[in-house]
């Protein structure tokens, strides 16, 4: 199957409801067009030089999603476009991002990524870092950023319930979070967990955004 058959197929077997970001990285521009032409609007890129690369080749109305370890120095290249950046995880990459912002005259949405999973190497927040970042007062005058949900990887695991475990406890730092810091706030309703392996677990236990590149493109290009 080509990968318009592949992502309309996919489409088919997730609620209306969640949010697909095609993970595009490693792939050619000629890949993300098919998908383009199928109808996906939302790519997610890892890498800030491969992104910059592929924006100007590629239609403006694609909403890109920056889904990998965010470099505060990076920041500027991606500002003048992108729509979210899912992984923030200081008050300094923060106020960068909200700096950028408001030099090209946007606002720009994010998430707050949480370390859920028993790997160290992946990165993120526990919850005590994401209080401490949402009552600084430094926070409060970042009007150029918009804190819109949650994000988090699941351990790379056979285990279904330990991942199905680790979402909920996502779920949990959103709720707390909403109830505590964005409770009239209509635009933080994100939780941004599940990949190709486990986006299921992650459906079940109320994903609103899944993070998807095999099942779509084929295998990695490395």
């Amino acid at each position: 199957m080509g990968i318009r058959e592949n992502l309309l197929s996919f489409l088919d077997t997730i609620p209306k409801s969640v949010q697909l970001v095609a993970v595009s990285k490693t792939k050619p521009n000629e890949a993300i067009k098919e998908a383009y032409d199928a109808g996906q609007r939302i790519f997610g890129e890892n890498k800030v030089q491969d992104l910059v690369a592929k924006v100007p080749e590629l239609p403006k109305d694609i909403n890109w999603h920056f889904i990998g370890h965010m470099q505060t120095n990076k920041v500027k290249l991606i500002a003048p476009f992108i729509s979210m950046i899912h992984a923030v995880d200081s008050i300094k990459l923060l106020e960068e991002i909200n700096k950028q912002a408001l030099k090209n005259n946007r606002t720009i949405e994010c998430l707050l990524q949480f370390h859920i999973a028993t790997e160290s190497t992946k990165f993120g927040l526990n919850f005590e870092e994401a209080t401490q970042i949402l009552n600084n007062p430094v926070f409060y005058n970042l009007n150029n950023i918009k804190i819109v949900g949650v994000m988090g990887m699941g351990t790379y695991t056979d285990d279904t319930l330990q991942i199905k475990n680790e979402f909920k406890q996502l779920v949990n730092y959103f709720n707390l979070l909403k109830d505590n810091f964005f409770k009239d706030k209509v635009s933080f309703k994100e939780i941004s967990m599940g990949m190709s392996g486990d986006y299921k677990i992650a459906i079940d236990e109320g994903s609103t955004m899944i993070r998807i590149g095999t099942k779509i493109f084929g295998e990695r290009n490395y």
